[in-house]
C-alpha cells in the first residue's frame, strides 16, 4: 500500500516574513536562552526587568511594537483584547520589585500571543482588524494615565502644602 504523504500546511504566520519576524522576536524577548542543565528557558525580557524602570518600559514597547504587528496583520478585536492583556499582566506585574523580576522568568507574554495568533489562524479566521477596539483601548489609556498623573500631581501639591504649614523639625 503505498504512503501518503502529507506536506506541512503553512500558515499565513509562517508565509508572512514579517510574521515571521515577530515569532523571532517573541522568542528573542521570551525564550532565547536555556539555564543549563535544565529545561528552563529565559529571554531578554526577564533581564531587561532587572534594569528598574527603563528595563520595564522597553520590555512593554516591544510587545507593544509586537501586538500592532500582529494586529495589522490580521488580529480580529477579541484576540487583540486578550494579547493585550497578557501585555498589561506582564508589565504590571514585572513592575513590582522582587516579585515583578521572578514573575518576568515564568510569564511569557509574548509567547503567548504568538500562540494566541496561531490558533486564530488555524481556526482560519485571520482576516479582520482589531484596530477600532484598540483605539478605543489606547484612548481609554490614555485617560487613566492622564488620571494618574493629574492625580500625583494634586497629591504631591497637597503634601508640599501641608508640610509647608506643618514644618516636620521645627526649630
Amino acid at each position: 500500500m503505498p504512503q501518503l504523504t502529507h506536506s506541512p500546511v503553512i500558515t499565513p504566520l509562517e508565509a508572512d516574513e514579517r510574521l515571521r519576524w515577530v515569532e523571532r522576536v517573541a522568542r528573542l524577548m521570551d525564550s532565547q536562552f536555556r539555564l543549563p542543565g535544565t529545561q528552563f528557558r529565559f529571554g531578554l525580557d526577564p533581564l531587561l526587568g532587572l534594569v528598574p524602570i527603563v528595563g520595564d518600559l522597553s520590555t512593554t514597547v516591544v510587545s507593544v511594537a509586537l501586538l500592532l504587528t500582529m494586529m495589522r496583520y490580521g488580529a480580529s478585536g477579541s484576540v487583540v483584547v486578550r494579547m493585550g492583556l497578557n501585555i498589561l499582566i506582564d508589565s504590571v506585574v514585572g513592575a513590582v520589585p522582587l516579585l515583578g523580576n521572578v514573575f518576568d522568568f515564568a510569564y511569557k507574554s509574548n509567547e503567548r500571543n504568538v500562540a494566541l495568533l496561531r490558533r486564530h489562524y488555524a481556526e482560519g479566521r485571520h482576516p479582520g482588524s482589531g484596530k477600532g477596539l484598540v483605539a478605543l483601548l489606547l484612548l481609554a489609556f490614555l485617560i487613566v494615565a492622564g488620571l494618574v498623573g493629574w492625580g500625583s500631581f494634586a497629591l504631591l501639591h497637597w503634601l508640599w502644602h501641608y508640610f509647608e504649614a506643618h514644618p516636620l523639625l521645627s526649630s
